[in-house]
Parts: C-alpha cells; structure tokens; sequence
C-alpha cells in the first residue's frame, strides 16, 4: 500500500480548509484527532486500522472545541460528517501521514492558525459594518468582500441570507404587516369542543374566534445538511430558501429535485436569471419568485438613502448587524485556548505547515 507523504498528506488537508465555510468544524476535527495521537490517547496504528476508534469521539472532541471557541456545534446530518474520512478528504492514511507530521502540534497549529485568519477577516467585516452609516453604506461593496475573497467564498449563500431577512424583517416591521387567524362561523361548534386544543396551537377559542398578530420570518439558524438547505420560515405561511446561486444548466436539475421549502426566493447574478429560470418551470407555484443581485442593492439603496430613509436606514443596518454577529460569532476565547495548548511557543520554520505568529 502506497505511504503518503507529508506533501500529500498537507495538499489534502489544504483542499478541505479550501472548501469549508467560516466555522472549520471538519479541519477542527481534524485537529483534535491528530492532538489525541499526541497526547498518547490514540496510536497511529488505530489511525490506520481502526476508524470506529475515532469516528464518533472525534465529533465529541471537535464540539467541545467549538463551543469554546465558537458557541456552536456542527449540525450536519452523521453521513455529511462522515464524509470527513472518505478518500476524496482525509482518509486513515492521510491522518496517519498528517499524526507523523505533527511535531510538538504543528500540524495542529497550522489548522488553528487557519482557522483564526477566516475568522479573523470575517471580524474585519463586522467591524466595518459597525462603523457604516446609512448614508455611505454600499451593499454590493459588501457583497464583493466576500465574492472576492477566497477564504470566505464559501459562506457568500449565508451572507444573502441575512441580506434578504434584516431587508424583510425592516420592512414587516415599518409595515406593520399584521397577519389574522380565524375560524369560520359555521365550525364555531366544532371549535368549542376543542376549545383548548385551539387555545394552544393557534391562539382562539369559541369567545375569541379571530386573532391578529405582527407578520414575522424566522431563521432556521445553522445550516444543516438534512434540512436540505430550509433557511426561513413564516408564521403567515410559507417556508422560504434564499440561494445565491451560480449554476450551469445540468446542476439546476439537482437543486429543483432538493427545494423543500413551500415557497422558494433565489437570489443570483444579474447575468445567470435565464439559466436559473429553470427551476422555476420545474417547481412551478412552489417559486417565490427570482431576485437578482442588482435588485437587491437597488432596494438596500432606497431604505438606506431613498425617502424613507429616516425611517428605514438605521434599522436595516442595525438588522444587517445583528444577524451577521449571530451567523459568525467571533471567538473571545481562542487567544487563551491557543495558549493552553502550547500552540505559541512551535517554532518549526522548516516544517511545511509552519505559519510564522
């Protein structure tokens, strides 16, 4: 059986960090792997021979990592999170490579550093977005950031999430979109036989047969690989998946055949709107509707500038803030984590995965 070298073993684990988005929990498992062989809890020998020794503790261990330092947890369905081991991404041999390699924990390093320069850049974005103003923010300036960047390439589909919803839940709110359920008047016998199941699943009874509340949408939070890619939901009806997509005709054919949602927004480029129109003659009345991305800073251009700018604008951007803390928490806790492990004093400058401090 072929050995892999240390170069092997380094280009496959960049190509896994390449394709992760902010939060790095597969590179972070990873991590924690390869820090259990150092501290003598696994063996090489296990790393090669005997996955079950690892494949479900190491989810534990890169948990409790990213709580710490992230407060959240990986929520990606078990085949999803399995993936991390198949021979596209590091497979038994590239650990064992990758556990030989680590010196005093350099490859560990390494992949924290990493992890700490996305993190890091994403940081420099919020503290932009703290500092814009109604009258000087840009959003397509905002968008390109993460357009343009490749470490953050990969979370441009969340961006446009939290995009679309501060724009949304601005709106309903300036509004004052009210939404009402009731029942009709010929079933109010059958409601009061069941008074309380009604009074508690949807907030009427036989002596309040019709109540009225604020129109709201709802984020799913995390991205999840077994929601299939379910982002909103509304308490007025529909469930909604806002995509930022860049498609070629063949892979339209595997989103449409995985849209759950009741209705769908796609959000695209300007240029690709006739190829993503496909999907919307594959799911028919389940399409919300398409928005291209010039639509989208027309619209953050009035409610930021227009004439109801005094209403809207610092709303919007307070929104837009919020969300985006709440989608990329930024680590209060890595300095002392990274510290602990002893992660500042490597000083391997001539191992491949050296990253000076």
């Amino acid at each position: 059986m072929h050995r892999v070298t240390v170069t092997e073993a380094k280009q496959a684990l960049d190509r896994l960090i390449a394709k992760q988005r902010v939060h790095m929990y597969k590179p972070i498992q990873v991590a924690e792997i390869l820090y259990r062989v150092r501290s003598g809890e696994l063996s090489i020998d296990q790393l090669e021979h005997d996955i079950e020794a690892y494949r479900n503790p190491s989810k534990r261990w890169r948990d409790n990592i990213t709580r710490l330092l992230l407060d959240r947890v990986s929520t990606s369905s078990q085949k999803y999170q399995d993936n991390l081991f198949e021979r596209n991404a590091i497979p038994p041999q590239v650990l064992a490579a990758l556990a030989r390699a680590n010196i005093n924990g350099i490859v560990e390093r390494y992949i924290y550093k990493r992890f700490w320069e996305r993190q890091r850049r994403v940081f420099e974005l919020y503290d932009s977005l703290c500092g814009a103003t109604p009258s000087k923010f840009n959003l397509e300036t905002f968008l390109a950031e993460f357009e343009q960047d490749r470490r953050l390439r990969r979370s441009i589909g969340k961006v446009f999430e939290i995009v679309v919803y501060a724009l949304f839940d601005t709106l309903v709110k300036h509004l004052r979109v009210m939404v009402t359920v009731s029942a009709q008047k010929a079933d109010r016998g059958l409601l009061q036989e069941f008074d309380e199941f009604a009074r508690l699943l949807m907030g009427i009874d036989s002596d309040t047969p019709a109540v009225s509340f604020p129109a709201r949408l709802y984020r799913t939070g995390i991205a999840n690989a077994a929601d299939r890619g379910l982002d909103m939901w509304a308490n007025f009806g529909p469930a909604v998946q806002v995509k930022h997509i860049t498609l070629s005709e063949q892979l339209v054919q595997d989103v449409a055949s995985e849209i759950v949602a009741d209705k769908i927004v796609i959000v695209c480029k300007d240029g690709e709107r006739e190829v993503i129109a496909q999907v919307c003659r594959q799911l028919g009345q389940r399409i919300q509707g398409i928005m291209v991305q010039s639509q989208l800073v027309e619209w953050y251009s009035k409610a930021l500038r227009g004439e109801h700018s005094k209403q809207l604008g610092s709303d919007l951007l307070s929104n837009l803030r919020r969300e985006f803390l709440n989608e990329f928490p930024f680590s209060k806790t890595f300095q002392e984590f990274y510290e602990s492990r002893g992660y500042h004093k490597i000083h391997l400058p001539r191992s491949p995965f050296w990253i000076a401090e």
